[in-house]
């Protein structure tokens, strides 16, 4: 196991030097597996729903965001991620509801993975002067690998361009996702906690068109799958005392059980304008965030400078948020009292 071991990790090495070795570190053994997991944003708050589907629907406004990232600029084939999410709160039968969807599209090396889901959330009750939220979505996980762009050096004993455990043409797959979550707002504060893709879901990476039987040469499968996901949120809105500046702490916790990520982040208000702050993301990078929200528009940039030993071959990452809000009309015992600028 450790001969094997040390086999993939030099050639790991080796693809990475070929501009597609950020998508190899578990391709093992026929059938070849690799996990997948979700893009982590560093302005997630920006972003809730993509992490818990309970929040969908937390608001009076109809939301639209969308958000970019760019990591390791300078590292060919190095991850680009892109999502999009929209929510709306709705009574029905004389209860709270709200509805959501999204979509992400990343690139990992040669890995390409879409992930698209609808969300429905259902407030419970008021309990301790906050509100109680669950929520569930369905969607799909998408995932494709570009083996035709494979180059593999034949320069020494760890390397083999024949390597059954590498696709040597282009595949794909999908399949049924669904994740869970609760979610609990108080007007000082909010938490949640959620599980995504709790089924580990698997894909057959086929070539188009065929069945995974005749899309692999000499009977060998391919497979990925999406990690179990726990996601641990919290923040707070502090307004600091005769002045126009509120200060916003947020954690987001990101973990298989086993591993674990983090992004910690502190962002000032001023007016309910314009907005900065700084983020620690662990063990990866410390961030800077700026932007601005101007008549329902919400514009922001976050620069990650790396604090590993990628910062000799990489300037940092880059990643933006966009989106608009929609005032709707909640009249009655049902209009939402909580003024914080996070949820609007």
């Amino acid at each position: 196991m450790n001969i094997l071991f040390k086999k993939y990790i030099l050639l790991s090495r080796a693809l990475l030097n070929a501009s597609v070795g950020l998508m190899v570190w578990c391709m093992l053994f026929p059938a070849a597996v690799l996990a997948q997991s979700d893009p982590l944003y560093t302005q997630s708050w920006a972003i809730p729903a993509l992490y818990n589907p309970a929040t969908a629907g937390s608001t009076d406004y109809l939301r639209i965001r969308g958000a970019g990232r760019m990591q390791w600029v300078g590292i060919r084939n190095a991850p680009k991620s892109f999502s999009g999410s929209a929510d709306i709160p709705f009574k029905l039968l004389n209860r709270r509801w709200g509805a959501g969807a999204n979509v992400t599209q990343e690139g990992i090396g040669l890995f390409s993975n879409t992930y698209v889901n609808g969300q429905i959330s259902g407030r419970l009750k008021k309990i301790f002067g906050g509100e109680l939220t669950l929520g569930l979505q369905v969607g799909y996980f998408g995932s494709s690998f570009r083996g035709s762009e494979v180059y593999i050096p034949d320069e020494d004993d760890y390397h083999d361009s024949n390597d059954p455990s590498i696709p040597n043409q282009d595949v794909g797959g999908g399949t049924v996702d669904f994740g869970v979550g609760i979610y609990y707002s108080h007007p000082k504060f909010h938490v949640g906690i959620s599980m995504l893709h709790p089924a580990s879901p698997k894909v057959k990476l086929n070539t188009k068109g065929t069945t995974s039987s005749s899309a692999t040469s000499d009977n060998h499968e391919y497979e990925t799958y999406v990690n179990r996901t726990l996601y641990l949120t919290a923040g707070s809105n502090i307004p600091i005392k005769n002045t126009l500046i509120e200060l916003q702490p947020d954690l987001i916790v990101a973990s298989d059980l086993k591993d674990f990520s983090a992004v910690l982040s502190l962002k000032g208000w001023y007016n309910k304008f314009l907005f900065g702050g700084i983020a620690y993301r662990w063990d990866d990078a410390i961030s800077i965030n700026l932007g601005a929200e101007f008549k329902n528009f919400i514009l922001g940039y976050a620069y990650d400078i790396p604090t590993t030993r990628i910062l000799k071959a990489s300037s940092g990452s880059h990643e933006i948020i966009i989106g608009y809000r929609m005032k709707l009309d909640f009249s009655g015992k049902n209009r939402n009292r909580h003024r914080s600028i996070r949820l609007m």
